[in-house]
């Protein structure tokens, strides 16, 4: 095996999904024989936690005008010194900045990875800069595509969701005073509000007046957004119904507890929780935006709605709800469809990229 020596540049401070895709992939591809390292801002929250893991982290300052062209020149620096096969960059301020210092420098390979849903205003880190782009969706694909960027050079490779240990015991409805009888809709999210908090409160709103026995769990983090929606909550008169535990660090805990997977997404570049949720044995519901329904088959481990529709959301939560032997087998779909398909398992994470990279590197070099 070709053991690939590569460099990934990320401009971003915070630990989102973004981040934690390149943690996990650094961590999968060292596992691969690959050698990795990373180049990120000295307050990135990334430095510490890839440090953790033994990787060699290179701090550049890359926020403002001033740290652009000093950027560049500090990672040219770093290129040339750790002539690395590949660069592969996560965002728009670190592909500029990186991606020059890694033309400057002559490195063979420089990849663009396209997390976010939103078409691109401009192609100038997409086309210009990168030699090839991957993507995190066939949707985020397409719409690269419908910019003119050539489809050779572009390949989705899907972020992983690691198989969750098994619970054999949740702690969830203890927790919350619930029984084995009540039916439990979750939804982990960060409290934004392009993840539609309140478009599923909507939804839950007239099954719950039906039926006292459903409830609902909203897991994750967020400040103004997660406060708008526990007042709108309050408002409902729903704050026994629908609970807030917050941000939780034992989210496959969390699943076993739950009944029916629910995200009522406005924007999503590809929606992995849905997989998570799939890999659990749960069936889902999400709208029908983005690239969620590559995460899941309507219908089978599933049910997509229209976006921004509550109604429809209701209907879908009241047939999975109303037939415990359809979300039986929904939820045994989705996990077969996990286990089988490999799209989003780590090994297919490191053989899509292995082989992506192998081969544009000798496009390249031919």
């Amino acid at each position: 095996m070709t053991q690939l020596r590569i460099v990934h540049a990320e401009a971003a401070t915070g630990f989102g999904g973004q981040e934690h895709r390149i943690f996990k992939e650094m961590r999968a591809m060292r596992d691969r024989g690959h050698h990795l390292e990373a180049i990120c801002q000295p307050s990135a929250m990334l430095v510490p936690r890839l440090r953790d893991e033994g990787f060699t982290v290179h701090e550049v300052p890359m926020g403002g005008a001033a740290n652009f062209y000093k950027g560049i020149y500090h990672i040219r620096r770093i290129l040339k010194a750790g002539r690395y096969d590949v660069l592969n960059t996560h965002s728009r301020r670190d592909t500029l900045i990186a991606g020059i210092a890694g033309r400057l420098a002559g490195t063979p390979l420089i990849v663009r990875t396209r997390h976010l849903s939103r078409r691109p205003n401009s192609l100038l880190s997409y086309t210009v800069v990168p030699h090839r782009v991957t993507t995190v969706s066939n949707y985020v694909r397409q719409g690269l595509l419908d910019k003119g960027v050539n489809p050779a050079h572009v390949a989705t490779v899907y972020s992983p969701v690691e198989m969750p240990p098994p619970v054999e015991n949740s702690t969830l409805r203890t927790e919350l005073g619930l029984t084995n009888t009540d039916i439990v809709v979750g939804c982990v999210a960060i409290f934004r509000r392009p993840k539609g908090h309140r478009d599923l409160v909507d939804a839950l709103a007239p099954i719950m007046e039906q039926r006292a026995d459903v409830h609902a769990v909203f897991v994750g983090g967020g400040n103004e957004v997660f406060d708008e929606v526990k007042q709108y909550i309050a408002e409902k008169g729903l704050t026994d119904r629908i609970h807030m535990p917050g941000r939780r660090n034992d989210v496959p805990n969390l699943l076993a507890g739950m009944d029916i997977f629910a995200l009522a997404t406005h924007h999503e570049a590809s929606g992995t929780v849905f997989v998570e949720a799939a890999a659990a044995g749960l069936p889902v519901v999400g709208t029908d935006v983005g690239g969620v329904s590559e995460m899941f088959e309507d219908g089978v481990s599933g049910i997509l709605v229209p976006v921004k529709n509550p109604p429809a959301m209701t209907q879908a939560l009241l047939k999975l709800i109303n037939d415990p032997e359809l979300r039986k087998r929904m939820g045994q779909a989705g996990l077969q469809a996990y286990r089988t398909t490999k799209h989003f398992s780590l090994d297919g994470l490191v053989n899509n990229t292995e082989s992506c990279y192998l081969r544009w590197l000798k496009e390249r070099r031919s």
